[in-house]
């Protein structure tokens, strides 16, 4: 009944297929755009170099580090004793094209569709791999903030009382923490990386929805069934877990969407202040800073803004239609 609900909702069914396209596109970004080829043959024997690491010397080089294929040598040499087959786009988000004739920032052309950036990437490639990138660090800092959001709200609203006050009394102490400032602490001691930053923003975004399901669980402590459950020794926990959570997730399913596109616009900000992940992540936060540097080149900043757009519209109105599909209001 709610995906039938969902699914009469032309704007979110719209976001969500849209969504889902993105996704897809990202999680196969190794398919679509790579220096390597997705499957070759040599000597009779097929090699997939996407997945596995060969050495130049085994197609016919000179050296034991891994396989330049367009180098002109090695791909001659693949040619002449069986084929490769390259991606649509031949480049991945950290391969710098020489070859190009002109100065970077490179224009769009029939060889990078959207021009490159600073530094000879192309753009298509570093956007493809920067969603994915974004969709997981979403992905993981909703999911992990979302658990122990839930869990300290629950705990709050069902023992209530002293409990309630000491916990609440330190969540409104640790929400008024400069976030900005002990991030520039961390990023000028230590090196940004995924799971560095991951950690650090969940310190503070795990409050978010403890507030919502604190207040539901304040309401259905007292209804009768909890009442009963607990007349006939029905373990605290197990009340929490069967009875009232399952009722007090009705609501914030509906925020996740929200919540996502908060994660995706925290990363980005703070990988365009130089706070985030470093250089040799695909970051979406780095093509926007890229495109406020270079507004001789138009296209790199126009990329990302239709990305980006693209991205938190969709989801904006993917949530939006979850809260429709939830609201018994509406039929």
């Amino acid at each position: 009944m709610l995906f039938g609900k969902y699914i009469k909702n032309k704007r979110g069914k719209a976001s969500f297929f849209i969504l889902a396209m993105i996704f897809v596109l990202s999680i196969f970004a190794e398919l679509i755009a790579n220096d390597k080829p997705i499957v070759l043959k040599y000597d009779d024997e097929y090699f997939f170099p996407i997945f596995k690491v060969y050495t130049d010397a085994r197609f016919g080089g000179d050296f034991p580090t891994e396989a330049n294929y367009k180098d002109a040598f090695i791909r001659k040499n693949i040619e002449q004793n069986g084929f490769m087959l390259m991606p649509i786009i031949e480049f991945s988000y950290n391969t710098v094209d020489y070859e190009l004739n002109e100065p970077f920032p490179a224009a769009p052309s029939s060889r990078h569709w959207l021009g490159t950036d600073e530094e000879g990437r192309d753009i298509v490639a570093r956007l493809l791999y920067g969603v994915r990138l974004s969709f997981a660090f979403a992905f993981l800092l909703t999911l992990f903030s979302s658990l122990f959001g839930v869990f300290i709200g629950a705990l709050q609203g069902y023992f209530g009382g002293k409990t309630d006050i000491v916990m609440q009394r330190i969540i409104e102490i640790w929400e008024s923490m400069p976030q900005m400032f002990i991030l520039i602490i961390v990023a000028s001691v230590f090196v940004p990386t995924f799971w560095t930053l991951l950690f650090i923003l969940l310190l503070f975004s795990w409050t978010e929805l403890t507030g919502m399901v604190r207040a539901e669980f304040l309401r259905a402590r007292n209804f009768e069934y909890v009442k009963a459950a607990k007349a006939i020794g029905v373990g605290n926990f197990r009340i929490i877990w069967r009875h009232i959570l399952p009722n007090a997730l009705v609501a914030t399913i509906t925020f996740v969407p929200f919540i996502l596109a908060g994660a995706i616009v925290a990363l980005t900000a703070l990988d365009f202040l130089g706070l985030g992940l470093g250089h040799e992540y695909p970051s979406l936060g780095d093509l926007v800073r890229q495109g406020k540097d270079n507004l001789q080149a138009p296209w790199i900043g126009l990329s990302i803004f239709f990305v980006l757009s693209l991205l938190l519209t969709a989801l904006i109105f993917v949530g939006e239609g979850v809260r429709d599909a939830w609201d018994k209001r509406k039929l």
